[in-house]
């Protein structure tokens, strides 16, 4: 039996910053696709939603997704926000190269995202301060000391706040997704990855964890289907 007891430090072979090539591309559109499926992406619009009540819907609101693999939330955002007359300035940015490449190819016909090749940890963000920082299925790819290092940094560049869209770390969660990848056919790499980031992922006490260490006053922690919670911190 699997032990979810800790979260786990196993690396996913996606962590290698310098991979490219028709894996990794087919890795990131799957991980896209069943993100999408299972209501994913539905789970970051909805914490956006909750940090842009009350505020001015006329002037232009900064996003930006850290790891933001394919791009694939930032165009929901993009539609999001052309259906509701929202003005949204969207930013991915990602370490990997290749996967910056592959999302500006999927995101040409969209004037207001861009694509910045950063890693988070050495290199600048393309902009001082953003509204809206996001971070889907990003954020178990890092230590415990590095999470913390991460949110405190996200917690003072932005203006409206944080939303976490992870990972619920459980058994159940782990031999289903082993279900899922004979039925959507996933390649070694993404079956591999997929379970590493099961193990990586949190408990709702992690969170709340994270949250005390932080002295974070304004947050709602809620579990989500399909095994993601949802973790919305207020600037």
């Amino acid at each position: 039996m699997v032990d979810t007891t800790y979260r786990s430090n196993a690396p996913e072979i996606m962590d290698d910053f310098t991979m490219e090539g028709e894996i990794l591309r087919d890795a990131l559109d799957k991980i896209a696709s069943i993100n999408k499926l299972l209501g994913g992406n539905k789970v970051t619009l909805d914490g956006v939603r909750s940090l842009l009540k009350g505020v001015d819907k006329t002037r232009t609101i900064s996003i930006l997704d850290v790891g933001c693999g394919n791009g694939d939330m930032l165009r929901a955002l993009a539609q999001y926000g052309t259906a509701h007359g929202l003005a949204f300035s969207l930013h991915g940015i990602d370490a990997n190269a290749f996967t910056i490449k592959h999302a500006e190819a999927l995101s040409a016909g969209y004037g207001n995202i861009s694509y910045h090749c950063k890693d988070i940890f050495k290199d600048e963000l393309p902009l001082a301060k953003f509204d809206i920082i996001l971070c889907t299925l990003t954020l178990h790819h890092f230590k415990d000391q590095e999470v913390l290092s991460l949110l405190s940094s996200f917690h003072a560049q932005s203006t409206l706040g944080i939303v976490i869209n992870d990972l619920h770390r459980s058994k159940l969660a782990y031999y289903l997704f082993t279900a899922l990848c004979y039925a959507f056919g996933l390649n070694y790499m993404s079956r591999e990855d997929g379970l590493v980031s099961i193990l990586r992922g949190f408990k709702r006490e992690d969170l709340e964890q994270y949250t005390r260490q932080l002295k974070f006053r304004n947050v709602t922690i809620k579990w989500r289907w399909a095994f993601r919670y949802q973790w919305v911190i207020n600037s």
